[in-house]
């Protein structure tokens, strides 16, 4: 081999290893770990327009999950989170399990602790076997609404994360819903008449206290997206100042209301004052007389909805509500996460 040093083929070998280590690289940068929140995406905006294309084709991609098996274990029940997914699993070809895990299977969370008491397994040993069985996990849970530290921690959700050797998607989580949120950038990306619409976040009433994790999880996301945000609600009812930096807040209702292009109702306890309900004030409720006052403003609510309190009749049955397809939404929108832990 008369003409070739040994400095040419260690240069040749190096260049060949780190042609390995980029692709190695890229293949890993493309295929999603985990889905807890918007920052586990790389592209959100390609990722919606992923999730509306599957909705034209759902079926296209099932070789994708032949042989694959999905697990969801719902600390917290659920109707379309739960069904959804399911469909969205079924979509692409998987295996689905679900377990509600909350019934009689009492698992332990914290380490170092003398299991003596009412919980019979411990999160390593569940998490690791859940793991052999699945392909992806999905796991609900609620938080406390007691403990702010450690449900801002996402506890829960963040020891499967840890402990699972398989990617984990957040079925919603204390702090996020993030399956939701992607649903709501996927609705307002088909129903958009502007370049940059103007979107309302606005607080309701209702008469049992609830997390801030759809609030937390639209606001995110709604930040890397072209969208004019604004957030309403009564003094009180601010949200934890990490989700909401920079982000325009706007104490009077109607105000907030002026030409907007879609209003999306929700409703959460306070973060400072932590889980509590400080005020039931009707007058947060949102009615025909307040969407006069949108750009033929479109109406969202994540569902379910208490009619009467936080949205009156004449708006959820009216024209401008979407929630319907708004809900239908979240099957394309778990089924483009799916695919890319599967992918």
């Amino acid at each position: 081999m008369s003409g070739c040093s040994d400095d040419f083929y260690s240069r040749h070998f190096a260049f060949c290893r780190f042609l390995c280590i980029y692709a190695e690289k890229n293949r890993l940068q493309r295929f999603m770990k985990k889905f807890t929140a918007v920052h586990d995406v790389s592209n959100p905006k390609a990722l919606v327009q992923e999730a509306l294309a599957l909705k034209s084709n759902p079926f296209a991609d099932q070789a994708l999950g032949r042989n694959k098996t999905l697990v969801l274990l719902f600390f917290n029940p659920s109707l379309r989170t739960r069904l959804s997914t399911e469909k969205a699993g079924l979509n692409l070809g998987m295996s689905v399990i679900t377990m509600n895990a909350a019934e009689g299977w009492q698992l332990e969370f914290n380490d170092h602790v003398v299991m003596n008491t009412d919980k019979a397994e411990h999160i390593r040993e569940a998490a690791g076997v859940i793991s052999q069985y699945a392909d992806v996990i999905g796991v609900r849970t609620f938080p406390t609404l007691q403990d702010r530290e450690r449900d801002y921690a996402d506890f829960v959700l963040n020891r499967f994360v840890e402990l699972a050797s398989v990617p984990v998607i957040s079925l919603e989580s204390a702090i996020r819903h993030p399956l939701q949120s992607l649903a709501d950038c996927m609705t307002i990306e088909a129903h958009k008449t502007t370049t940059r619409p103007k979107v309302v976040l606005t607080w309701a009433p209702h008469p049992r206290a609830l997390p801030q994790a759809v609030a937390n999880s639209f606001i995110e996301w709604m930040q890397v997206m072209d969208v004019d945000l604004t957030v309403t609600h009564p003094p009180g009812y601010e949200l934890n100042p990490a989700f909401v930096a920079g982000v325009n807040i706007e104490y009077d209702q109607r105000r907030a209301f002026e030409g907007a292009d879609f209003i999306y109702c929700k409703n959460w306890s306070a973060y400072h004052d932590y889980g509590q309900i400080l005020q039931q004030d009707p007058d947060w409720m949102v009615t025909a007389e307040k969407m006069q006052r949108t750009n033929n403003g479109k109406f969202m609510h994540c569902l379910p909805v208490r009619r009467n309190v936080k949205v009156e009749d004449a708006v959820l049955d009216g024209p401008q509500s979407i929630v319907l397809q708004q809900a239908n939404n979240r099957t394309f929108a778990a089924q483009a996460v799916l695919k890319n832990m599967i992918t």
